[in-house]
């Protein structure tokens, strides 16, 4: 019987040593993250038998620090923050007009929310990030074909909304890791949830929001 080349036997054994050490890291990866989940449930309990709420102790650190990170954008307008619903407001500044791509006085606040973002998912195991699109009801006129310069097409304000949504992740989650990133969640909703007591037409109806949220919510 002819014998088989040993350079084929030496690849079998590399393609085995790989999968060997990728079946390694997926199982590192879940132990892991069960690991911080049950440290997180051990937190939750330990707080509530001494009284303390920490899901809103952790929440308050995490938006003070996005206060202090985002003083100038904030004393622009470009970007709010409401402590209360732990939300984040990007407003239009942060695009060009009519258009998904962001201007570039916009990325140094997109920075500074991604690293906090990453500091929520650590003290939130299974904590979420929603990121939703919202415009004002004026009609598109034409649509919008040209993707290099807008950084998306569209033909109404759902689809732009949706885009801007989408861009932001994309920035936002740039340095996350896959795991993380799956925990950032766009939507789009045109000028269907305006702002109470704004005029539906008004440019403050085009907006970003980011809304941390917790698991108990």
């Amino acid at each position: 019987m002819k014998e088989k080349p040993s350079e084929w036997i030496a690849i079998s054994d590399l393609m085995a040593g790989v999968m060997a050490v990728v079946m390694l890291l997926l199982v590192v990866s879940v132990l892991q993250k069960s690991v911080q989940e049950m440290q997180y449930r051990e937190e939750m309990e330990q707080a509530k038998a001494q009284g303390v709420n920490l899901t809103q102790v952790k929440m308050n650190d995490i938006m003070e620090a996005l206060q202090n990170s985002l003083a100038d954008a904030m004393r622009t307008g470009m970007v709010g923050i409401d402590t209360a619903s732990r939300k984040i407001t990007l407003r239009e500044g942060v695009f060009n007009r009519g258009s998904a791509c962001i201007t570039d006085q916009a990325r140094t606040a997109f920075s500074s929310i991604q690293m906090k973002m990453m500091a929520f998912f650590e003290a939130f195991p299974t904590g979420r990030i929603y990121v939703e699109g919202h415009t004002d009801n004026l009609p598109v006129s034409a649509p919008v074909t040209d993707y290099i310069r807008n950084c998306t097409v569209y033909d109404d304000n759902y689809t732009l909304s949706a885009a801007r949504a989408r861009e932001a992740r994309k920035l936002l989650t740039s340095e996350m890791a896959e795991a993380e990133s799956r925990r950032v969640v766009v939507a789009g909703f045109g000028e269907s949830q305006p702002l109470i007591g704004v005029p539906p037409e008004d440019s403050r109806q085009r907006r970003i929001e980011v809304r941390l949220v917790t698991p108990e919510e």
